[in-house]
């Protein structure tokens, strides 16, 4: 079948038309025949079996009958009317019910002739009623294509208010496998679907929607997972193929003065193993002819700074500059204070760029970064603007790549005429299934110990009730001269309840940590910058014992004395955010603790959060549990969450399929780069509409 017929516009369908067409856009983003194909269905209801009236029993069950209506009436409600049918059947009546669209049932019901029915039952009034049940006259059901799985499609109150139902729907692409014959171009090469016992496209895209048995359904499924996931993984594999032979980088050859003086004479601690071969990963790749595109996970403090310096001194040893990017102003200055202090006198020159630099200073750097004395330069988004040209920018980082788009990484591509090698990092666990799906075309270092002599967080729970308890417990630490954190939830949505309970909060902790035994800060958004620091200051010099907070410190302070970390309403908080609040204690040699603060009335997800959080401190264990629970939209955030509209696969729970698909993918592209071979033709021609549309499923019928 020629896959441009599925380019068709979907209002050409019969029993569409212009009005339907409209809202199947607005509803459900359906604007071609090939839309609607790929709306594949949510689940699926057995309907081998039809009720009658005196067989339903008590208990809200999906039920099928058929039966006649005899009589309509209009029944007037506090708010409106409903719409009240008698529906009958040779052991009995029952009533169906309709809230909404009663215009367009009372004109088009057919009192007296035979239905068939389906929907969800309900005891009222000592009756048996069914709202806004499907229907479907007896004599369309019978020539209808009979299924025993009856396929339920997503929908939305809109969609069921003017009428466009499940049934509706499941006509439509009824309607749809006539007009096509139901056959669908193969995408799979022979050697796939053998070694696999796939089912053909044809069959898995007819036992999507009109599965015969449970069997072929699961084939079918299974069939459709793997394309979508395998395309995916297709198109990451070649994009990194093709940049690594086609993007020249600079090969950085030299591991100069620079790079050895700081190694012998600066470098404060011993690295570690995890750090020395992500090193070792990263010289090979700056080593090539090709474009270094690396991601760096770490957990927070296992010593990702470092490795990002090494890697910026080689740059500078071969001549060229490097910039390091981070997503806030005060991530950004971290970043300069601390690289600052590691250099010492060892002679690179670095300047800090962020939305606050005043326009001299600017001006200075703008110039310096030209004229290439300016070696590194650290900063904000500010380091996107057009204005800031380099001599010759070699290297570009990337800190917490979450927060940036692809669009603002391509924009340090552009600042030379080969693009920098680029390295991006992350304190926020990426889990391997995500990692292969948003990361696939990077290659991939993983720094997974801690310095020694850091020992590991102790996490507990405890509920209100053992405030007094913890607030003594607190008062020991303070006695050996360590520092606290107190936390409060930040949510946008209620600034000033949030604002309510950090200032009760400080209150009660003041009462019971009086001046002027104790000194207490306090940091929250509504300050003046000039004061957040000024406080901040305060509590980093250890002029004050305990940090009263909202979630600004979740990135960006480093304050080894700080030993505990409390986390109030810690059952607000998203695993991710825990962890990352966790990280900011046990920075110093001595034992760190974090307590999460909660109440009684926990969700059951809640109760997983706190559980994950008391068990593990391995940050990829809890991005894995965090993943299970929110999805890969929700975690990756809106910037990366578009990459895997996914139609029908989930990579949570399809991790096997994913990790077969992105075998598959490598073994194809490895043994046939150009997708020339005849046994992959189909392929060829698949990918080719695949770069044409961008969208997986825009092509793949």
């Amino acid at each position: 079948m020629n896959t441009n017929y599925l380019q068709t516009p979907v209002t050409y369908l019969k029993g569409v038309g212009p009005n339907r067409s409209e809202i199947l856009h607005s509803e459900l983003g359906i604007v071609t025949y090939q839309d609607l194909i790929n709306l594949f269905p949510n689940r699926y209801i057995d309907k081998t079996r039809y009720y009658k009236i005196n067989e339903l029993q008590r208990g809200n069950a999906d039920v099928q009958l058929i039966g006649k209506i005899i009589h309509l009436k209009t029944v007037e409600q506090k708010k409106g009317s409903r719409l009240v049918a008698t529906f009958i059947d040779a052991t009995g009546e029952m009533e169906l019910v309709w809230f909404r669209g009663q215009k367009w049932i009372r004109e088009n019901i057919k009192l007296n002739t035979p239905y068939v029915i389906f929907g969800r039952t309900n005891w009222f009034s000592g009756k048996f009623s069914m709202p806004h049940p499907e229907m479907e006259l007896l004599s369309e059901h019978e020539k209808g294509i009979k299924v025993s799985l009856q396929p339920i499609y997503p929908s939305t109150e809109k969609l069921s208010t003017r009428g466009i139902t499940n049934r509706v729907i499941s006509k439509l692409v009824q309607q749809l496998f006539i007009e096509t014959k139901g056959e669908f171009k193969e995408t799979l090469s022979p050697t796939i679907l053998e070694e696999l016992r796939l089912i053909s496209k044809t069959e898995a895209m007819f036992n999507i929607h009109f599965p015969k048995d449970l069997k072929l359904l699961s084939r079918a499924q299974f069939r459709l997972k793997f394309e979508e996931l395998f395309y995916i993984q297709l198109q990451l594999i070649s994009k990194k193929l093709i940049r690594k032979q086609k993007i020249k980088g600079y090969p950085f050859e030299n591991v100069g003065k620079l790079f050895n003086r700081f190694y012998k004479d600066h470098l404060p601690f011993e690295l570690t193993a995890a750090q020395k071969k992500v090193i070792k990963e990263i010289r090979a790749d700056l080593g090539s002819k090709a474009q270094m595109n690396r991601l760096l996970q770490g957990d927070v403090g296992s010593g990702k700074t470092v490795v990002a310096l090494m890697t910026i001194l080689i740059a500078l040893d071969n001549g060229y500059q490097a910039c390091l990017m981070a997503p806030t102003e005060i991530l950004a200055n971290q970043h300069f204070k601390g690289i600052k202090e590691l250099l010492g006198d060892i002679g690179v020159s670095v300047a800090l760029l962020t939305g606050s630099v005043k326009r001299a200073e600017r001006k200075l750097i703008h110039e310096q970064l030209e004229d290439g004395s300016l070696h590194l330069l650290i900063g904000t988004h500010a380091v996107l603007e057009d204005k800031v040209k380099f001599k010759n920018l070699g290297l570009a980082i990337i800190d917490e790549q979450h927060r940036f788009g692809v669009a603002q990484r391509s924009k340090l591509w552009h600042k030379n005429e080969v693009p920098p090698h680029i390295l991006v990092m992350t304190a926020t666990p990426i889990p391997r299934t995500l990692a292969m799906s948003l990361y696939g075309d990077l290659d991939i270092s993983v720094i997974d110990e801690l310095p020694p002599g850091r020992k590991a967080v102790k996490t507990v729970h405890r509920y209100d009730k053992n405030r007094l308890k913890v607030f003594q417990f607190l008062r020991d630490e303070i006695k050996k001269g360590r520092q606290i954190y107190i936390v409060y939830p930040l949510i946008q949505e209620s600034e000033a309840l949030d604002y309510k309970d950090l200032m009760d909060g400080y209150e009660s902790i003041a009462r019971d940590f009086p001046l002027p035994d104790y000194q207490i800060s306090i940091v929250h958004g509504k300050m003046k910058p000039q004061d957040k620091e000024y406080e901040m200051e305060r509590f980093v010099k250890g002029e004050t014992h305990i940090m009263v907070a909202t979630t600004v410190i979740e990135v960006g302070v480093n304050i080894p004395n700080a030993s505990v970390m409390i986390i109030e309403s810690a059952e607000r908080f998203g695993l991710s955010q825990l962890h990352q609040l966790r990280g900011r204690v046990g920075r110093g040699a001595e034992q760190s603790y974090c307590i999460l603060m909660s109440s009684h009335k926990l969700t059951a997800e809640a109760k997983t959060r706190l559980e994950t959080m008391t068990s593990t401190n391995d940050g990829f264990e809890i991005a894995e549990v965090d993943l299970k629970l929110r999805g890969p939209g929700d975690l990756m955030g809106t910037q990366q969450s578009g990459i895997l509209n996914l139609k029908i696969a989930d990579i949570v729970k399809d991790n096997d399929i994913l990790k077969t698909a992105r075998y598959y993918a490598i073994k194809v592209l490895n043994e046939d780069p150009g997708l020339q071979k005849e046994d992959n033709k189909q392929i060829r021609y698949a990918y080719a509409q695949l770069m044409k549309h961008k969208n997986i499923w825009n092509y793949i019928s």
